[in-house]
């Protein structure tokens, strides 16, 4: 059932379409046209002055808010995922060669084990925050556990206690990356969303870059080290560094435009005025507002979540092979430094892919294709995978995996925020619920890459390929129904009961032009 704000909407709505409309219904209409009004300071502003002063606003937001998220990501990624590099630098080695002697079924249990926790905290991390509304404080102290969580990994000396720091990393670090879309999605627009994703995400894609050289590094250079193995430096320096840049997090990372203190008061009602122009409704106010159960209950009933989730999941399961990428890689057949190297180039790759794609899907205004045409390459790099053993090829496919997934699945983060936009209670509880489930894949994924498998691992990229096609699937049928809801609100019906009761649009941002992005 929908709320009762947006059953008001929808009634206002139905009011306006109707041939024989009360004097009442009239009036009460025409009251809820006029209470959308701009703040009197962005009023008063002349339209050059309004595109000048918001174009200084959003240079002054990226520059306070970009930087800092990016490189909080990069260590996020990097904790999460050092264990694939850990693996090349003796972990598994026996004890008595300074490794924790795990078997390939342990070292593949310890890697899947922090995505049961990751997934366990997302939704009611994200609704927190949205309660609080302070992710300048939130979201650097999340990150100070999680690297001392992550540097305590070296002191490891089992299997157990291995497995127990691995849930609890993730537990932790899945505050992270839901709560950062959230965020950017509180202060950015919807053609503004999707490149801001992207130079997030970035974060991601530089940590394997990064990953390969830094453990290149400690492998070649401090294995053995004041008596403990590359391996165990590994986590002790990535640990160190994510808490030096988490105390820095608390004095560059803004709040929301209402609650951030270094926006001017023009800067602040140009701030708001704008998300709420963008959708026809208003954003994160405050607090109160802010209910845990209704923003799930919301994002729950509308099918579009749901079309969202199938297809990140999609998006997800086609790039589990980046969890174990040092391992694919190392099928090649190079040393473990060289492996580790030859990891960089495909992430710098995909970094270039992504930026371009998403800046030209704001530009442009369009989602679906520029969803869909990486996944094609993606689907291409897994047959040649699983149909040759020759380096040229398979380092070819290598190269196109990680573009192939991540150009397009930046987009389809995007278009969550797009497509579910208000209120930010559904939006926090959806972009937390969808991260969760298509992260479900990390748990079993990385039993699909066992070392006799290799060099091919023809189930797994069998496996990556369907899934890239249901992405695609996915995608196709979402465009369908947000086509068919656009043509509605066009006519100007309201959308409400067209597909779920969840799809119900504000009157006054269907008056406004709203329609959902394809």
């Amino acid at each position: 059932m929908a709320s009762p704000e947006i059953r008001s909407y929808s009634d206002d709505d139905n009011n306006k379409v109707a041939e024989h409309v009360s004097d009442a219904s009239l009036e009460r209409a025409s009251t809820t046209r006029t209470k959308r009004q701009p703040p009197e300071l962005v009023r008063d502003l002349s339209p050059e002055e309004r595109q000048r002063l918001e174009k200084a606003l959003v240079r002054k937001i990226d520059f306070r808010l970009l930087p800092m998220i990016i490189l909080m990501y990069i260590m996020n990624y990097l904790d999460r995922n050092n264990i694939a590099a850990a693996r090349l630098a003796g972990l598994q080695d026996p004890l008595s060669k300074g490794g924790l002697d795990l078997t390939s079924t342990q070292y593949l249990t310890a890697l899947s084990i922090l995505f049961v926790g990751y997934l366990l905290m997302q939704i009611p991390s994200n609704l927190f925050l949205n309660k609080i509304g302070k992710p300048a404080l939130y979201l650097p102290t999340v990150m100070i556990v999680w690297g001392i969580i992550s540097a305590a990994t070296a002191g490891a000396q089992s299997y157990g206690g291995l497995i127990a720091i691995r849930f609890f990393l993730g537990f932790v670090e899945a505050a992270y990356f839901p709560g950062c879309l959230f965020f950017l999605s509180s202060w950015y627009t919807r053609s503004e969303l999707g490149f801001r994703t992207a130079l997030l995400y970035s974060g991601s894609l530089l940590s394997g870059a990064f990953s390969g050289l830094i453990s290149a590094g400690i492998t070649n250079g401090l294995d053995g080290a004041k008596g403990l193995r590359a391996w165990r430096w590994l986590f002790i320096i990535e640990g160190v560094i994510t808490i030096f840049i988490a105390f820095l997090a608390y004095f560059a990372l803004p709040n929301f435009p209402r609650t951030t203190s270094w926006l001017t008061e023009n800067e602040r009602q140009l701030a708001i005025w704008r998300l709420d122009e963008d959708i026809g409704e208003d954003d994160w106010v405050d607090s109160k507002q802010q209910t845990f159960f209704h923003g799930m209950k919301l994002a729950f009933q509308d099918i579009k979540m749901w079309i969202l989730m199938v297809l990140l999941f999609g998006f997800v399961a086609s790039g589990t092979v980046t969890n174990l990428f040092p391992t694919v890689v190392a099928t090649l057949g190079y040393s473990d430094v060289i492996s580790l190297l030859l990891t960089v180039p495909p992430y710098v790759l995909a970094v270039i892919t992504s930026f371009c794609n998403a800046w030209h899907a704001d530009r442009t205004g369009e989602r679906y294709f520029h969803i869909t045409i990486p996944l094609y390459f993606a689907v291409i790099a897994y047959i040649i995978a699983a149909t040759t053993t020759s380096v040229g090829p398979r380092y070819f496919a290598i190269m196109l995996m990680p573009a192939g997934v991540y150009t397009g699945y930046v987009v389809a983060l995007g278009w969550i925020s797009n497509t579910l936009p208000r209120p930010p209670a559904k939006r926090a509880a959806a972009l937390a619920a969808i991260n969760a489930v298509s992260n479900c894949s990390s748990i079993y994924a990385s039993y699909m890459y066992p070392e006799g498998a290799g060099p091919r691992y023809i189930v797994a990229m069998a496996v990556n390929c369907i899934m890239a096609f249901m992405a695609i699937c996915m995608a196709t049928l979402l465009r369908f129904i947000l086509v068919r809801l656009n043509k509605k609100l066009d006519r100007g019906e309201p959308v409400e009961g067209a597909i779920t009761v969840g799809d119900a649009i504000p009157g006054e941002a269907s008056r406004r032009g709203f329609r959902f992005v394809l």
